[in-house]
């Protein structure tokens, strides 16, 4: 059981490196493997919709999106974590997210891999940031990992975060029910259910 870990935050060593720090020891602790990636200090540009991912299984950009895209493949699930600007996620990390979802969709079927978003941030905004980066899960048949709060952490530093007793403890919370999960879904592995793709609405007329 793997799962792969995001971090969207451009300072490596930051507040949201530690709460995923957090997530990381409490799913080690039962048993989960883990793999980061450090996403926020690359140089990421967006998805331009071009399509050739579509006809050649990998972004026309060769940068660290196809080298993530067969860590996703392979893992159980996907923590992403990132700070919080303007009351939204990193521009770097969504640009990331954009371009590894739309360009594996055709590459392998993320149903019941599971999917937790992990934000910190000095006072607000966080909540909007969480909704934001789970709404690529919700897209994909992916469970949402929950947890006894929002998984949000408060700092301006990294050790700001260790006064964040709450944070923390949601971030363990998080690591537990998250491996939790794994070992539910990976157990029932026959009876994924599976998803229709045929239709597609469009309402675009000709003429």
């Amino acid at each position: 059981m793997k799962v792969l870990i995001i971090n969207g935050s451009p300072h490596i060593h930051g507040c949201t490196d530690r709460a995923l720090q957090e997530v990381e020891a409490t799913l080690k602790a039962n048993g989960v493997e883990t793999l980061r990636v450090n996403v926020g200090n690359k140089d990421v540009r967006g998805c331009i919709g071009c399509n050739f991912c579509r006809q050649n299984g990998r972004c026309v950009f060769n940068d660290i999106v196809n080298e993530t895209a067969p860590e996703f493949a392979a893992a159980d699930g996907i923590v992403v974590g990132s700070p919080v600007y303007y009351a939204g996620a990193n521009g770097q990390l969504l640009a990331f997210l954009d371009r590894l979802f739309y360009s594996t969709s055709g590459q392998f079927d993320k149903t019941m891999k599971v999917g937790a978003a992990v934000v910190s941030s000095r006072r607000a905004g966080s909540t909007s940031a969480f909704d934001e980066i789970n709404k690529y899960f919700t897209i994909s048949a992916m469970p949402i990992v929950s947890s006894t709060y929002w998984n949000e952490v408060h700092g301006f530093e990294a050790k700001d975060v260790e006064d964040d007793l709450e944070g923390l403890q949601t971030m363990r919370n998080l690591g537990r029910n998250m491996a939790f999960l794994i070992k539910a879904i990976n157990a029932a592995k026959a009876e994924i259910p599976q998803q229709e793709r045929g239709s597609f609405t469009s309402f675009h007329t000709e003429g």
